[in-house]
């Protein structure tokens, strides 16, 4: 990965940002995104930059995923395996049946 950052400019940038964004959300540190935000945003990499604008769209709930200790995972992975049941079914089954297999599950 050392070699291919020194080659390739983009690149060293993008996993410099990348490592500093997961190091945030690992130690929970909060303060630090505001920094993070305006380096990505600066930088030359469009894909970076898009995605520091689409956090600072909702920098609050960012803010809160890092800081705070909840997590909402297991409530998205009952819906999301709600909604694989459901796909499975689709136009085959009524409500009655979807109840009937979530329950079981």
């Amino acid at each position: 990965m050392e070699e291919l950052c020194q080659k390739i400019a983009e690149l060293a940038v993008t996993y410099e940002l990348t490592q500093e964004f997961r190091a945030m959300f690992r130690e929970r540190e909060a303060q630090n995104l505001e920094e993070w935000l305006n380096k990505s945003t600066q930088c030359e990499v469009r894909e970076l930059v898009s995605f520091a604008r689409g956090i600072r769209r909702d920098e609050g709930a960012v803010r809160a995923g890092i800081s705070l200790r909840w997590s909402n995972g297991a409530v998205e992975g009952e819906v999301n395996k709600l909604k694989l049941i459901k796909r499975a079914m689709y136009g085959r089954a009524k409500f009655e049946l979807l109840r009937v297999r979530v329950l079981a599950a």
